[in-house]
């Protein structure tokens, strides 16, 4: 399964960087295969795996700010593994032109 989501915290003004860092390094330290960029951060596991690092990851925003905001989404998708980066690497083919 991969799972992308994005915690924010609201309530502590514009600048919230290091806020989410702390949800990111949650991710990092699990050992799950994750990506993170602008707007979303995925990472790869089973339904158990995922869904604890993300309750952790919202768990530890909402320790220092007053409400946090959750978008989540998931590919579940039953014996698919490296599935974070065959999907990209699929797109890159047809760019190229290579099917």
């Amino acid at each position: 399964m991969i799972v992308a989501f994005s915690v924010t915290p609201l309530g502590v003004g514009e600048d919230v960087g290091e806020y989410v860092a702390e949800a990111v390094r949650i991710v990092r330290e699990s050992g799950l295969p994750n990506r993170t960029d602008a707007m979303f951060t995925s990472l790869e596991g089973d339904w158990d795996e995922c869904m604890d690092v993300v309750r952790r990851a919202v768990a530890a925003v909402e320790r220092r700010a007053p409400r946090v905001s959750l978008v989540l989404k998931a590919d579940i998708r039953q014996g698919v593994t490296d599935g974070l980066t065959a999907k990209v690497e699929s797109v890159e083919r047809q760019l190229d032109g290579r099917g």
